[in-house]
């Protein structure tokens, strides 16, 4: 059967948020459907998993071991699919793909180009994809904007699509913005009908235009933007400023998007939206609010811990509960900038996540050590828990000078070490310990209990572990291993007995978070915080 392809640009900026916008309108299909989601990047690098995260967000980490573009966070959160690698197209993916096709004689007696060479080789990608999956909805998102020089071949390849697969096969959405100018008090549709123009230049006329701007549009602007874009008003849909991004999928169901897209492929939908709906009032208008420290060093950039975020806001909904970030930039407590009480002051938990290097990494220790004595409840995830191994090893187990090898080479006690199998990496790429690992779970122990069964399967990247030479000296000063590899090497989890929440994972919990299930040591910590929060209160 002929899947439907919806094909989802973006204009005038980047950041307007294709990403939540196309799992969005994935979500109002999700019923009965199995959805593909393809993300399309014009970056010459393989993966994002070398960029700093100040530069492009989070890197996300799939079951598979594929670090991809942090928009695949939302695919999985909105349409609860487990995505794999391939749907990731880079254009460093495609170059090394045409250039290795062209030394093995694929294209022998031609010049190469990109059109239509790499244009071509994007498309049979895509038709593999397809092949292998057999989905019933093909969900595209071409990165960037229209006009930008490294993603044309990818908007040329979109185009060509609907002449291979037919008109009602094919929806193009675009995403535009619709700024408001204080001066003159009202919205101005001029950028977007120059963005509107541009596609048309590329050779696409989009089925919808989904405009991202402060305030709903209202009936006029619809009007002038379609007489000035040549779409019909109907199918220009409010994309305006949101309390939460779970929001979206509910505004465009208001707006008819579901209708006009169905209309347009010729396919059935039935939207179911009742939990949904229940689940983001509750982010919304929670009851009461718990305040959690989010303590790190990427804190300039939000994105960087967009899943971290994500997976409180789920843990919240479920419990019943708003959660509230204070961001603690970790250096601020190194240099003195600020104190660890006045870091703490008003927070109902801290949580430490994960990153690499040592700036800031005494001041997240710091931190850790105040949740450890002052029984705040603590989540540490992968850097988070390392930490709070050398925390527990200098000021508990006596070893003062303990440290993770990452940061002191020369530390006598080296008791966060490299893993075996890093050693001697020269190529950074894509070499670290990735993906989904299976973890045996201590019984009796809190994370057992949460998990509710005897093995618990998370997502890693990391390089460094656990020295297994002090995992007995841990054991014996009062730290709980609650999760192991399976062959016991690597430690997963680590608790503390008779704290009311301090537990730390080497996994990265919040990539397995969504909305309608919360990852248990999330759901967890913001109980835990929960109820510090009515003991604060009393």
């Amino acid at each position: 059967m002929q899947p439907k392809f919806i094909i989802v640009t973006g204009g005038v900026l980047s950041g307007l948020g294709k990403g939540t916008a196309a799992a969005s309108i994935g979500r109002l299909f999700l019923n009965g459907n199995k959805i593909m989601p393809i993300k399309c990047d014009g970056y010459l690098n393989v993966d994002p998993g070398t960029m700093n995260p100040l530069e492009h967000g989070e890197v996300f980490v799939l079951d598979d071991g594929g670090e991809v573009d942090m928009d695949f966070g939302h695919y999985e959160r909105f349409l609860d699919v487990d995505c794999k690698s391939s749907w990731s197209i880079t254009s460093g993916k495609i170059f090394n793909r045409v250039i290795s096709n062209e030394r093995k004689g694929k294209y022998l007696g031609k010049t190469i180009q990109i059109f239509p060479h790499v244009i071509d080789e994007i498309k049979e990608w895509i038709f593999e994809l397809v092949d292998q999956e057999q989905p019933d909805i093909v969900l595209i998102e071409i990165g960037g904007t229209v006009g930008d020089i490294e993603n044309r071949w990818f908007v040329e390849a979109v185009r060509q699509l609907k002449k291979i697969v037919g008109k009602h096969n094919t929806a193009y959405v675009h995403l535009t913005y619709i700024p408001f100018l204080d001066s003159v008090g009202e919205l101005k549709t001029k950028p977007a009908q120059r963005d509107i123009a541009l596609l048309h230049e590329v050779g696409i006329t989009p089925d919808v235009v989904i405009c991202r701007g402060k305030d709903p549009l209202t009936k006029k602007i619809k009007e002038k933007l379609a007489l000035f874009g040549n779409i019909d008003p109907s199918n220009i849909i409010s994309g305006h400023d949101v309390d939460t991004i779970y929001d979206l999928p509910i505004i465009y169901y208001r707006e008819g998007l579901a209708d006009t897209l169905s209309h347009k492929l010729r396919l059935a939908h039935q939207v179911e939206l009742t939990k949904w709906q229940q689940l983001t009032q509750n982010i919304k208008r929670p009851s009461r609010k718990v305040t959690i420290a989010l303590c790190g060093k990427y804190t300039d950039l939000q994105d960087s811990y967009a899943s971290v975020i994500e997976a409180l806001h789920h843990a919240g909904a479920h419990n019943g509960v708003g959660v509230q970030l204070k961001w603690i930039e970790t250096t601020d407590i190194e240099t003195g900038a600020l104190s660890v009480q006045q870091a703490l002051d008003g927070v109902h938990g801290i949580l430490v996540p994960g990153g690499f290097g040592g700036r800031g990494i005494e001041g997240k220790i710091a931190l850790v050590k105040a949740a450890r004595e002052q029984r705040v409840p603590y989540l540490g995830i992968c850097y988070g828990l390392q930490l709070a191994v050398v925390e527990f090893c200098r000021n508990v187990c006596g070893l003062q000078g303990a440290h993770t090898t990452e940061i002191d080479p020369s530390t006598v006690y080296p008791v966060i070490d490299l893993l075996p199998e890093q050693r001697g990496h020269v190529i950074k790429g894509a070499t670290m310990r990735l993906g989904a690992y299976e973890a045996v779970l201590e019984e009796p122990s809190q994370v057992k209990s949460l998990y509710d069964t005897p093995i618990a399967k998370e997502r890693h990247r990391h390089r460094y572990e656990v020295n297994p030479v002090y995992h007995d000296v841990l054991r014996e000063h009062g730290m709980v291993l609650s999760g192991m590899s399976k062959n016991g090497r690597l430690v997963e989890c680590i608790e503390l007995k008779g704290h009311p929440y301090f537990i730390a994972s080497q996994a990265h919990n919040e990539l397995t978070s969504r909305l309608e299930k919360p990852n248990p040591l999330f759901f967890g910590f913001i109980k835990a915080a929960s109820e510090e929060e009515s003991l604060k209160g009393k």
